[in-house]
């Protein structure tokens, strides 16, 4: 991590130090210009904050940035090379980087910004910015269920790890790739799993190899499964479920609500960004990427509003490249 007087404008400040966001900062230090990237917590925060023993859906070529090798053990990377390879890539260009600093105000126009953060310690700073680049991802806020308990101690919206799990009961909402593969390495890890799911069966966009291991395990009657079943309520040590059976309760000394993620639209929001009613998807320019505040560009998954499956690190990682194209142009 290199520092520079903090009274220099930066050409471009990138919020979020995610593979996009580092993306962004890389191609704008090659093309000569100062780049800055801030986020509220650790480099890549949303990857550190995977399951543990996350395996990608893509092969390693297709998450490089920067024009930088990287290199796996076997064919998809995992959660623990990827964090390797960004830390990396961040060394290599030297990037400048201000992480555990929340983005509190953005003020300014088009070629005088000030960006004003926070840090963890609870210090304002204040920086200058010819042009910033939102890139802020999804992962940091959830879907809530709205539900009596949500908050509770042993509810999480994060899967982790099925260690502390162990010889319990545990519950697992959702039917997507993240519910699945938590509810597998849940009952592999032994704890006694159930899986709730408001639709009538999993998503079709679950990895090709998981699907056939998480429905042989509900066959099985390995993994308990309540299809088309909605959480009314969870306390201490029970779930409270609802179907067309009637009420019920589920025993669970652990509950994980994988419902999803969503982009920090108020945030947007409040740089005056537009975002279509249905959709939520900011208003861009597709060429340039620069949203309808001027001086002010988007990249990666928040493009894509709601739809969070639309751009992965594939091709959001693609997204500086348009951003510095437009500036250098401009």
């Amino acid at each position: 991590m290199r520092t520079e007087p903090a009274n220099l404008p930066y050409d471009l400040i990138c919020i979020g130090a995610g593979p996009t966001g580092l993306a962004c900062a890389i191609e704008a230090k090659r093309a000569g210009l100062r780049p800055l990237v801030v986020d509220k917590g650790c480099l890549c925060n949303s990857l550190f904050h995977y399951p543990t023993n996350m395996i990608f859906f893509t092969t390693p070529e297709l998450m490089e940035i920067g024009d930088l090798p990287m290199t796996t053990t076997s064919e998809k990377p995992t959660r623990a090379e990827a964090l390797k390879y960004y830390r990396k890539a961040a060394e290599h260009y030297a990037l400048e980087l201000r992480l555990y600093e929340s983005v509190e105000r953005v003020a300014g126009s088009d070629g005088n910004f000030t960006v004003q953060t926070r840090t963890a310690a609870g210090e304002e700073k204040s920086y200058a910015t010819q042009k910033i680049v939102v890139a802020t991802g999804y992962y940091d806020l959830p879907n809530r269920l709205g539900i009596s308990g949500e908050d509770l101690p042993h509810v999480s919206h994060y899967y982790t790890e099925a260690h502390p799990c162990w010889g319990q009961d545990v519950v697992v909402v959702g039917g997507k790739n993240s519910a699945a593969e938590a509810a597998l390495d849940l009952w592999r890890g032994g704890a006694r799993v159930t899986l709730v799911h408001r639709r009538a069966e999993l998503g079709a966009s679950i990895k090709y190899w998981v699907r056939p291991d998480i429905e042989n395990r509900i066959k099985a009657g390995q993994i308990a499964a309540l299809f088309e079943t909605e959480i009314t309520r969870i306390e201490p040590d029970t779930v409270f479920v609802n179907n067309a059976q009637g009420s019920s309760r589920v025993p669970a000394t652990a509950v994980f609500l994988l419902t999803g993620y969503h982009p920090d639209f108020d945030f947007l929001r409040g740089q005056g960004i537009a975002l279509d009613e249905t959709t939520m998807k900011p208003e861009c320019n597709p060429e340039t990427l620069e949203s309808n505040v001027p001086g002010i560009y988007l990249a990666g998954v928040i493009l894509g509003g709601r739809h969070t499956g639309e751009i992965f690190i594939e091709n959001g990682r693609f997204h500086g490249k348009q951003i510095v194209a437009a500036l250098l142009r401009g």
